[in-house]
């Protein structure tokens, strides 16, 4: 699938940043608060998918993929990469520590703020795409490893993620 599912993940992804950048952009307080108050329980939610992930990724047999994993169905790959978005509670706290450090802690109406929140999207997926291009790029220059070894340098980078989640939950 290359960069097609790199821009499907990153679909994913940007959604879920606009979904802080509008609790950023227009105070929505409400949700602000919701999710500052289970930051830990959401914190942890993420910490497990991640971790899941890479035990999967790790534990998976050498044989390549099985013909159901060849490819993900696009959805999944957007869900995944939502959920993964949706549940990092320092996103939040990034966008509204950078909305307060540039003075835009409330715009100042309905135009000016889906604006500002269509600009992170474009923002977010073009940095998305980017990121995809030169994954197409390196996997073509790389094609001399092998599906194991890739596997498991990705699955113990997410498991290192994934503990270190749990780690500041701890501390």
């Amino acid at each position: 699938m290359g960069v097609r599912a790199g821009l499907l993940t990153g679909l994913g992804s940007s959604v879920a940043d606009c979904f802080y950048a509008c609790v950023g952009a227009f105070g929505l307080t409400l949700i602000s608060d919701f999710l500052l108050r289970w930051q830990g329980v959401i914190t942890a939610l993420g910490g497990t998918l991640v971790l899941a992930m890479g035990l999967k990724s790790l534990i998976r047999p050498q044989g390549g993929l099985p013909p159901d994993e060849e490819t993900l169905g696009g959805i999944k790959l957007f869900f995944t990469s939502f959920v993964i978005g949706i549940t990092n509670p320092a996103a939040i706290l990034t966008f509204l520590f950078a909305f307060s450090y540039f003075g835009i802690s409330e715009v100042s109406g309905w135009g000016d703020g889906s604006l500002l929140v269509l600009g992170v999207f474009l923002g977010t997926y073009f940095w998305w795409g980017t990121l995809s291009a030169l994954t197409q790029f390196i996997k073509r220059k790389a094609a001399k490893f092998k599906l194991r070894t890739m596997n498991r340098i990705f699955g113990s980078v997410l498991c290192l993620f994934g503990v270190i989640v749990f780690l500041r939950l701890l501390f």
